[in-house]
């Protein structure tokens, strides 16, 4: 009977023989063979078990036969009601991260980028904002190669309380070269370190400058950032305040937008105005341009003006000024053309025609810098908001606070760095 391909014969040949000798050597050959059929397989065996080491591993070091194991995928923060003001972290357990996509409901992307030779965590570059609901999609490597791709969400719990601001100067605004940036908000900011962190100026020569916190003349916080010394000519200036997802503090709230504007300096003016000599000078690029006879605050009591430096705020035309809103009681109620703001508290450089018979000779306003009809309206068509006023006099009410107005530059540049949050 022949055998079935692949499997052993197990039938044995029969030898019949009378003869003892003949019998014993059929025997002896039996035994022979078996012998070298053993030999055989015990070298085979041995070829394949004797010492581990002869196995070679697999190159990607995997255990022979092991699994290779999914990766987990930890986002924080995570769930519904979730913490804001922190960054996106997304860790891979098992594995690594080929790349990660951080986008809000309506989109826009979160930007981030892994850790340092570390391929399995990944962070954000901003932080979560609140009341924003974050789709996460990790895609992922195991040990092995294997990818995956993992999907999750969070949402952030709502803001009780938001923060605003306001900015000067205006957006694409051509200004002096005493004009610092100036942010004015709307709320306390308690987490004044926090907030300075995330206003970032850029200029087009690398200016020096420095943020410092004052108190606004209407009590609020604000942040001014002034450079070293006056701009100069020509210099652009933009302000990034990434301030969505930061919290300025209990009372203040968050901040859920981010804020830009930028500005140009012009030309470098200067304003001298010497209350004792009764005269007022402007000087473009260090060269006069022209001086002109005024009339400053009337000495000896709460009439008088301020002195130091006051910056240009604003060029208000014809405007009604009454004296009870500066508290002196009903010394005036007119209205008054070419007015230009220097101070919150109420001084101004404007025409004058009532006290005519002062200019250049006497200090007898109620505090502003007065001038003649015609001298105001040349004036007022030569300067730009951001033109310093340098003011000196004997008899003055003192000098202009940072916060009364753009008072910044009355401080030495090493007083003016200690005001920032970010001190060092």
């Amino acid at each position: 009977m022949a055998a079935e391909p692949g499997s052993r014969c197990l039938a044995r040949p029969t030898v019949r023989s009378s003869h003892p000798f003949l019998e014993a050597s059929v025997s002896q050959i039996r035994a022979s063979r078996s012998a070298a059929v053993a030999g055989v397989l015990s070298a085979v065996l041995c070829a394949c078990s004797a010492g581990g080491a002869s196995v070679a591993p697999p190159a990607d070091g995997k255990r022979a036969g092991g699994p290779d194991r999914p990766v987990t995928v930890t986002v924080t923060p995570d769930g519904k009601g979730a913490a804001a003001g922190k960054p996106v972290v997304v860790t891979a357990k098992g594995g690594t991260l080929s790349s990660v996509t951080v986008v809000d409901a309506d989109g826009n992307r979160l930007a981030g980028r892994p850790a340092p030779g570390n391929k399995a965590s990944w962070t954000s570059d901003r932080k979560a904002v609140p009341g924003t609901t974050y789709e996460v999609r990790a895609k992922t490597r195991t040990r092995g190669g294997r990818e995956a791709t993992s999907r999750t969400s969070f949402t952030t719990a709502a803001a009780s309380k938001v923060n605003k601001l306001s900015l000067a100067p205006g957006k694409n605004t051509t200004v002096g070269v005493g004009q610092p940036l100036s942010v004015v908000f709307d709320g306390p900011v308690a987490h004044k370190a926090d907030v300075e962190k995330q206003l970032k100026v850029t200029t087009s020569n690398g200016t020096e400058g420095s943020w410092g916190w004052v108190r606004d003349y209407s009590g609020r916080d604000r942040a001014d950032w002034r450079p070293k010394e006056y701009w100069k000519a020509g210099t652009k200036v933009t302000l990034d305040a990434e301030l969505n997802g930061t919290d300025s503090g209990p009372a203040g709230g968050w901040f859920v937008r981010d804020y830009r504007t930028g500005f140009t300096v012009g030309s470098r003016q200067v304003v001298r105005v010497d209350l004792d000599r009764k005269r007022l000078t402007l000087e473009r690029d260090g060269k006069k341009v022209r001086e002109i006879p005024v009339s400053g605050g009337t000495p000896g009591g709460v009439k008088r003006s301020w002195r130091g430096t006051a910056v240009l705020m604003s060029k208000e035309g014809t405007i009604n000024m009454n004296s009870e809103t500066v508290g002196l009681a009903d010394a005036y109620d007119k209205m008054v053309d070419y007015s230009m703001r220097l101070t919150w508290s109420g001084m101004y450089a404007h025409a004058a025609p009532w006290n005519a018979r002062y200019f250049g000779r006497a200090n007898m306003s109620s505090g502003c810098i007065g001038m003649s009809d015609a001298d105001a309206a040349y004036f007022y068509g030569q300067v730009r908001v951001g033109d310093p006023f340098e003011i000196k006099g004997e008899d003055t009410k003192g000098t202009v606070a940072e916060g009364n107005g753009y008072g910044a530059w009355n401080v030495s540049w090493e007083q003016w760095k200690a005001k920032s949050a970010l001190k060092g």
